[in-house]
């Protein structure tokens, strides 16, 4: 019997799957949400006007440099002139300095207080899960607003009391949201085998479990800036800040009783405040669709 030749095996044309690296994988994901690359182009904008503009400008923000109440566009003023005649393009670059110096530092605060006590309470639960979590519920059951006025009417009202203000009030929900990335990270086996080879706590917390939780504490520090702004505003809008510093908030408190006679001395700096917040919701909207894994195979 005539032997038989094997029929030839097939090639395999399926292509190796293409392993990205995961900041280019993060980097795909962000540039295809267009409203985030806005955002983040606008945010940018805010920024460096913030840094440079006043260095080229050599303006003083307090100066009285014309009539009162002169309208956008007229007598050359781009913004026009507020209630004691200061240029409100002026005040405005000027106080996006003080609003998001104030912010950035607030948020990082915020972070800072959540990310701590809500990983060492996810991590090791028990009575310290109970103590810290009690605390967490009495600071979240109290105004945060109140809170924040009530902290920088009892100190000196300057940006770093007002930012450390902020950040007191603010850090509730990153540590819920700290504690339960922890409790589910911890019983993961890659954490059971750092475990097992005598890794320490400080080590596992901060070295293994805490770089894999980042992504939603990421996108929630994002928002958080954003949040932190509207607080600073508020105060500064109250009188509870620096009167030596130019900010939005205290922009629209100088001007509130011209409301209606004079609107754009108030609407021009609460634009401002709009578009910033607006901007930094955005790119926590597109650092929330980069990091999650779901939206990766659309």
């Amino acid at each position: 019997m005539a032997d038989t030749e094997a029929p030839p095996t097939p090639m395999d044309d399926t292509e190796p799957v293409r392993i990205e690296h995961p900041v280019v994988e993060f980097l795909r994901m962000y540039l295809r949400n267009w409203a985030a690359i806005a955002g983040f182009l606008m945010f940018m904008a805010i920024v460096f006007a913030a840094l440079f503009a006043p260095a080229l400008l050599q303006r003083d923000p307090f100066e009285m440099v014309w009539m009162p109440f002169s309208p956008p566009g007229k007598d050359g003023y781009l913004l026009g002139t507020d209630n004691l005649g200061r240029d409100l393009l002026i005040a405005v670059i000027y106080g996006a300095r003080a609003t998001l110096a104030v912010g950035a530092s607030a948020a990082g605060i915020t972070i800072f207080i959540g990310i701590t006590i809500g990983s060492l309470a996810g991590y090791y639960r028990g009575w310290v899960d109970e103590v810290l979590m009690r605390i967490t519920e009495f600071f979240q059951v109290l105004p945060p607003l109140l809170l924040a006025m009530v902290l920088v009417s009892l100190f000196s009202p300057t940006l770093p009391t007002v930012a450390i203000a902020i950040g007191v009030v603010s850090w509730t929900g990153v540590a819920r949201l700290a504690r339960a990335e922890f409790m589910r990270i911890r019983e993961l086996e890659f954490v059971k085998a750092a475990r097992s080879i005598g890794s320490r706590d400080r080590r596992i917390i901060w070295r293994v479990i805490l770089p894999n939780a980042l992504p939603p504490l990421i996108v929630n520090a994002a928002l958080t800036v954003g949040v932190a702004i509207l607080f600073e505003a508020a105060l500064s809008f109250l009188g509870l800040s620096d009167p030596n510093v130019m900010s939005w908030g205290k922009l629209i408190g100088d001007n509130r009783d011209y409301l209606l006679d004079a609107p754009w001395t108030v609407t021009m700096p609460g634009v401002a405040i709009f578009l910033t917040v607006l901007s930094v919701s955005l790119i926590g909207d597109g650092l929330n669709d980069a990091f999650n894994p779901r939206l990766r195979e659309r």
